[in-house]
């Protein structure tokens, strides 16, 4: 029995990984068991935005866990203040609460909207709602899939919790129609990931920001995948200068080797939790801080912003070159693009497994879009060499298109 085998005969069948098995990764590249090296450029849906294994974060986390690693948040650790200090810093946010996952952040920002619908806009406890977009991707806790618009996310996981009102994404009349007295916050991504890089139009956060400030309403942004530089600004709602109420940030916190994240609001929102209204035993640990701190420091001294929207840009422009008679669209920001397959012409699917016997490691999402996502580590010359063998599967795939239709 070869190792895949033995994973899958134990392991759960939650994912259809393809048939790699990796065994070590350095900066942009994975190995895998048979020597074969390969360019990510998914980066862990933005959790290894910093690349694998980055010196700086191993010499940290080494040094941290020999000094002191989970005490529980029971007692106070010398890291844990300089880090949220930093993070509130970098997001303009007063004060922040520490979790492990995004979709932990999400429910504390979701307990954090209701707490602050009831106690502070008078809503009846029990009747506050959040309005949230169809195609949203906030996790796969029960309360946040219940309000997901993908049915396979919520086949057979419920009841679900009430509360959360669903409109279409980018359109700001929807919203405003969804508003009644007893909304509390809404609740969005800018830029919706796991929907396939859906960039939402022009002015649509300064509207909503607009709107929340007109009805006294929480705008709260999950930025988990778009934030810490993965659009080429620090947050992807930097790009239309809006200040979001609350926000909630993850993954690349954590620098690719440690589950760290946050809700990051103003006081005002954060002095509604109290001793006992909410807690995590590893959210907020010294090791998880000493991460996460170093992680955005590295970030701001390596210009890995700067990089992003300087190659993002770039990479962009080549996927459209290349994806002509083959996509439907090519949208994104930053180091963060999706290319919508044209499924008449190829699938998307086969396309990424033709990919990763090229050398390039990538992921389709709704059956139909290709996601391109590499380190904000990646040198230029590392990512033509990725676009070079994307240009190459691509070409063929449109050339085979022709050849079937003839």
């Amino acid at each position: 029995m070869n190792a895949i085998d033995r994973e899958q005969a134990v392991c759960a069948q939650n994912y259809a990984p393809l048939p790699i098995m990796l065994s070590h990764g350095e900066g942009v590249w994975l190995t895998d068991t048979a020597g074969v090296r390969r360019l990510d450029m998914m980066s862990g849906y933005s959790a290894v935005s910093l690349g694998h294994g980055h010196p700086r974060i191993l010499k940290v986390l080494s040094e941290q866990a020999r000094k002191l690693a989970v005490t529980s948040r029971a007692f106070h650790t010398e890291p844990l203040g300089p880090f949220l200090a930093k993070l509130c810093e970098v997001s303009g946010q007063e004060m922040a609460l520490p979790m492990n996952t995004g979709a932990e952040a999400v429910e504390t920002a979701i307990k954090a909207a209701r707490r602050w619908g009831h106690r502070v806009k008078g809503i009846r406890d029990g009747a506050v709602e959040i309005i949230v977009a169809a195609g949203n991707f906030h996790g796969r806790t029960t309360t946040i899939v219940g309000f997901s618009s993908e049915e396979s996310y919520r086949d057979g996981f419920g009841p679900f919790a009430p509360g959360f009102v669903t409109v279409p994404f980018g359109d700001e009349a929807a919203i405003a129609a969804a508003i009644t007295p007893n909304t509390a916050a809404i609740l969005i991504e800018p830029i919706q990931g796991e929907a396939g890089i859906v960039v939402p139009p022009p002015g649509y956060l300064s509207a909503l920001c607009a709107l929340c400030d007109r009805h006294n309403i929480l705008l709260i942004l999950d930025e988990v995948q778009s934030g810490l530089g993965r659009t080429g600004r620090w947050f992807a709602h930097q790009h239309e200068g809006v200040q979001p109420d609350g926000l909630i940030v993850g993954k690349a916190l954590g620098g690719g080797v440690y589950p760290v994240s946050a809700f990051l609001s103003s006081r005002a929102v954060m002095s509604l939790f109290e001793p006992g209204s909410h807690g995590s035993t590893f959210g907020g640990n010294a090791l998880a801080a000493a991460i996460g701190l170093e992680a955005l420091t590295v970030i701001a001294e390596e210009r890995l912003v700067e990089r992003s929207a300087e190659l993002g840009a770039y990479m962009k422009a080549r996927l459209e070159a290349m994806s002509a008679g083959l996509a439907r669209s090519v949208r994104g920001l930053g180091l963060w693009v999706g290319v919508e397959i044209d499924p008449s012409v190829a699938s998307a699917k086969a396309l990424v497994k033709t990919l990763a016997g090229a050398g390039v490691l990538t992921k389709e999402t709704h059956e139909t879009v290709i996601r391109f996502a590499p380190p904000l580590t990646i040198t230029r010359a590392e990512l033509d060499w990725g676009l070079a063998r994307c240009e190459a599967v691509f070409k063929e795939a449109v050339a085979s298109g022709a050849r079937a239709a003839a």
